[in-house]
């Protein structure tokens, strides 16, 4: 069994392979466009009614950042560090081990004299 195609009939079969598929392929890209511009659409209307929304919020924001920087202001002058409160506890330490000593000096002098 053998089967013979002539060139003219290769080449009208081969054209309308390709015709389909152009064909389809134009369908698919086409669906797809469609849908893309249906998100746009979508997309644009959300933004739309969130852009009200975010005016409302702008001012919000902008109270709270200033809230907040008012509170960095006043950060230092109500709360000590601890590298600080350590450098400090440290300096009272040192000065409360001079004043032993000097006590302890007096007492063996007056030890002595007594």
């Amino acid at each position: 069994m053998s089967i013979t195609v002539d060139f003219w009939q290769l080449v009208t079969l081969l054209l309308a392979f390709f015709g389909f598929v152009a064909g389809a392929a134009k369908l698919f890209f086409d669906q797809v466009e469609k849908r893309m511009g249906e998100r746009f659409e979508t997309v644009t209307r959300a933004l739309g009614s969130h852009m009200a929304e975010e005016r409302v919020n702008a001012a919000a924001v902008v109270e709270l950042e200033r809230s907040f920087l008012k509170w960095q202001a006043d950060m230092p002058l109500q709360y000590v560090r601890r590298e600080d409160y350590v450098r400090g506890q440290s300096v009272i330490e040192a000065k409360l081990d001079k004043l032993y000593s000097k006590l302890e000096i007096v007492q063996i002098k007056g030890a002595g004299h007594g």
